[in-house]
């Protein structure tokens, strides 16, 4: 059965494979288990590496499962390297990477330890067709999986979860929210004419850009708030000052390099509050 629609053999389908690993989006969930887990300020190799590998099997389902729906079922895009059959293989495939990691993590921590990761699947999963028609939805499917890999990461490492975890979580939900309005916006004119109900379509550009603004003001804020109450360590308010000027030069552009911009100084906000954690250097 070939996998690949651009010829048959063994390269093209490994081809078609990594196509689907799309390291923009797949290495900030990844950090962010290994974030959690350096949270918990002790770490196991073991159970630190069977979650980020279910967190990337999960993120890996979804890609698969965008590109499915987007090619075969929606015919909204012009190509997709991978055949119908050979998406739903590797979805089968993806899936018992998860499951493997999954029943990994509950033989080494605990149930807890699998009910806090199994959601990333199902969000993954049902992104498309069913959790990107609705604005909400839409939005805040990818930060809460993010949100969720902090959570998962800190849980496996201690078996409990903390108001530091919690409040990283909360944080990078509502700044990733902003940043996924933004970059939605790319695809305003289009989403329009499919009913596609992103932000965008369902406020208007211009609305959605200032409540995407805003959200990330209210977790910089946040990231304030809990540095002030000694959750955070007081180095983190570096962090937040960092994403705020990448904030403010994006807020002066398009969508599309506002998403780049948007995109990379999550990079460096998550390198900065790691290292906020780990190194406490105002502390």
């Amino acid at each position: 059965m070939p996998l690949s629609r651009r010829g048959s053999g063994v390269v093209p389908a490994a081809r078609a494979v990594a196509s689907q690993v799309h390291p923009v989006f797949m290495l900030p969930p990844v950090a962010a288990s290994w974030f959690g887990s350096m949270l918990a300020e002790q770490f196991s190799l073991t159970t630190g590496a069977l979650h980020m590998i279910a967190i990337f099997a999960a993120v890996y389902t979804a890609h698969v499962k965008d590109g499915y729906v987007d090619f075969h079922v929606r015919g909204e895009d012009d190509d997709h390297p991978l055949t119908a059959k050979g998406c739903k293989l590797l979805l089968a495939a993806a899936t018992a990477l998860f499951s493997a990691a999954l029943a990994g993590l509950w033989a080494v921590v605990g149930l807890g330890a699998a009910l806090v990761t199994l959601p990333t699947w199902f969000i993954g999963y049902f992104h498309a067709p069913q959790l990107d028609t609705n604005p909400v939805t839409a939005t805040s499917g990818y930060p809460f999986g993010i949100a969720l890999a902090i959570l998962g990461g800190y849980y496996v490492q201690t078996r409990t979860f903390a108001p530091v975890a919690a409040a990283f979580a909360l944080v990078f939900l509502v700044l990733l929210s902003g940043v996924k309005v933004v970059d939605d916006a790319q695809d305003y004119e289009y989403d329009r004419t499919i009913a596609k109900r992103t932000v965008a379509v369902a406020l208007g550009r211009e609305r959605a850009r200032v409540a995407a603004f805003a959200l990330m003001v209210v977790a910089l804020l946040g990231v304030l708030g809990f540095a002030a109450a000694r959750v955070f360590p007081p180095s983190s308010v570096l962090a937040a000052a960092a994403f705020a000027v990448v904030a403010g030069i994006a807020y002066r552009t398009g969508p599309e390099l506002a998403t780049m911009l948007l995109i990379r100084g999550s990079y460096v906000f998550l390198a900065l509050l790691l290292a906020a954690v780990w190194f406490r250097p105002l502390s």
